[in-house]
């Protein structure tokens, strides 16, 4: 089963520091990265820039739609007109769909803001104590939603590239 999980950091340059930590970790095999993305929020900016790391991706990597809605559903919806607040609004169902739901994107939406930044992980077979230690010496807060098999095969099928 994979597991979405968000790292929240407590600065904007957190997320990236902690790229280095998470491929050691897959490295080691203490965690199966299938596909992250990272969002970076400088506290003098708008909107937080967000990025895909293809370099952690593994086979069964989403494709950067599934990035994009999420992000966009995050951090650009209060800031659309109604129109396409609506339509996104539809997609989210989809979201929903696939067990990413509204608490989630809340949740997110509430904690990760100007001047902090997060990691977005979709991962499996990760050994807890061993993954968590690496990262004790930093302020990080763990936000996370498991996702069944099932959602997962929906959430690629929902996803995956043309």
């Amino acid at each position: 089963m994979a597991t979405l999980t968000v790292w929240k950091f407590p600065t904007p340059e957190g997320a990236d520091e902690a790229v280095g930590t998470l491929e050691s970790l897959q490295k080691q095999e203490l965690i199966k990265v299938h596909d992250a993305a990272v969002v970076s929020w400088p506290p003098d900016k708008k909107q937080p820039k967000t990025r895909q790391l293809h370099n952690l991706a593994g086979v069964g990597a989403l494709s950067g739609s599934f990035w994009g809605l999420l992000f966009g559903m995050l951090f650009f919806v209060p800031l659309l007109g109604m129109a396409v607040g609506a339509a996104v609004g539809a997609m989210s169902g989809s979201m929903a769909d696939v067990g990413i739901n509204d608490d989630f994107i809340e949740s997110v939406r509430r904690q990760v803001t100007p001047g902090s930044s997060a990691l977005f992980l979709l991962s499996s077979d990760a050994v807890l104590d061993k993954v968590r230690d690496p990262f004790g010496s930093t302020q990080v807060e763990l936000l996370s939603t498991n996702l069944s098999g099932e959602e997962e095969a929906k959430l690629r099928e929902v996803f995956s590239e043309q």
